[in-house]
């Protein structure tokens, strides 16, 4: 085992334990999501199953000197052989025997969770691998992210399909024909409350018409955030004072219709608002000065301008329903006015090989099926 670390934080950790976030234990995601839980950021509550756990049950149930077995003297050119091995591999993965005491860690993990809810919620079961930070971060399998997962077993099959996920053919060849190791190669993963949207949009820590860094713009709208963003539905539009809080002007949008999501299929659905709903704003004024909060705190954490999406979920009581899900720098204004993004901004989610600090969870408000592109 390569951890000898016996606390109860070394199997599991809540995104909000009061530990300091190790990337070997967590992997590049996970230790973004405690981060920003230990920043005051309000995260969609989860934990990691840590690199540690992975050890163990590779390590204690025989497969990790299987999987050697299986790898030793590939050849990078024989790519028949590698995809044979790849799916052997993990084939081994999702089938090895979990040892009791750690199935046990993630079961009660798992269950504590959800005692935080009034009933069962869907999670997210997302891959943070060790090895995101290697030039082609995606072939470290850390793209794996699961929606809409419910109750403990199938969670514990997704779990695995993680894991599984750093034994595709493309990471072995990766991994062969560029000379990587894969002694210390391990993976953690996330299981994250999904975010169930009431009310969702962003918040722009400066007026996007004229650049003026004492203003916060907020638009809103109903649902999930997708129709804000991918400009669907005309959101509420409000500009406050970023000293005061207090409302500049605002302006009532459409806001026609709504993604939620749907119980019986796991899928997010387009639905039709009521005339008397779309006449009124979606937030009240205390959760319009919470999100003007949460935007001018990404904005100290940062250093920079920030485009922050957000959400209020329907499952969580007033007051501790406003979820962020993605903080990124504001390029455009903040470029134009000459003042480009500090150095220890956040690179945009487009990036490729999104580096541990970069927080997008808007993978986490989709469901497949509405996906962008």
């Amino acid at each position: 085992m390569h951890h000898q670390n016996t606390d109860e934080h070394a199997y599991v950790q809540f995104f909000d334990a009061p530990v300091a976030p190790r990337h070997e234990l967590l992997g590049g995601k996970c230790a973004s999501l405690v981060t920003m839980t230990a920043a005051g950021m309000p995260v969609p509550p989860g934990f990691a199953i840590t690199t540690a756990h992975y050890d163990a049950v590779l390590d204690r149930s025989g497969t990790a000197a299987t999987i050697a077995a299986a790898l030793t003297g590939l050849d990078p050119e024989d790519v028949t052989a590698v995809d044979a091995a790849s799916a052997r591999i993990r084939e081994l993965i999702c089938t090895a025997p979990v040892p009791a005491d750690l199935r046990e860690h993630v079961v009660s993990a798992y269950r504590a969770l959800q005692g935080r809810f009034e009933q069962e919620v869907p999670v997210a079961v997302r891959s943070s691998a060790t090895a995101e930070d290697l030039p082609d971060a995606s072939f470290a399998g850390q793209q794996d992210t699961y929606l809409w997962v419910r109750g403990e077993e199938s969670v514990l099959e997704h779990v695995r399909r993680c894991w599984a996920s750093l034994y595709t053919s493309r990471a072995v060849l990766y991994r062969l024909r560029h000379g990587v190791p894969e002694e210390g190669l391990s993976m953690a993963v996330a299981v994250q409350k999904m975010v169930n949207a009431r009310a969702s949009g962003v918040a722009l820590t400066l007026d996007p018409l004229t650049g003026d860094r004492s203003k916060i713009t907020i638009d809103s709208s109903y649902g999930v955030g997708e129709m804000v963003v991918s400009g669907q539905v005309t959101p509420d539009n409000h500009v406050l004072d970023k000293v005061v809080l207090a409302l500049v002007s605002e302006t009532i949008g459409d806001k026609h219709a709504e993604l939620v999501p749907d119980a019986t299929s796991g899928q997010l659905v387009e639905r039709e608002v009521e005339p008397e709903r779309r006449r009124r704003r979606c937030l009240s004024d205390a959760e319009l000065v919470a999100v003007a909060r949460l935007a001018k705190r990404a904005e100290r954490h940062y250093r920079c301008p920030q485009d922050v999406e957000w959400a209020l979920d329907a499952d969580l009581p007033p007051g501790e329903d406003l979820l962020l899900l993605q903080a990124r720098p504001e390029t455009v204004h903040s470029a134009a006015a000459g003042r480009p993004p500090a150095a220890t901004a956040l690179p945009a989610p487009s990036a490729p090989a999104a580096p541990a600090g970069t927080f997008d969870f808007s993978a986490v408000l989709r469901s497949s099926a509405a996906a962008r592109g």
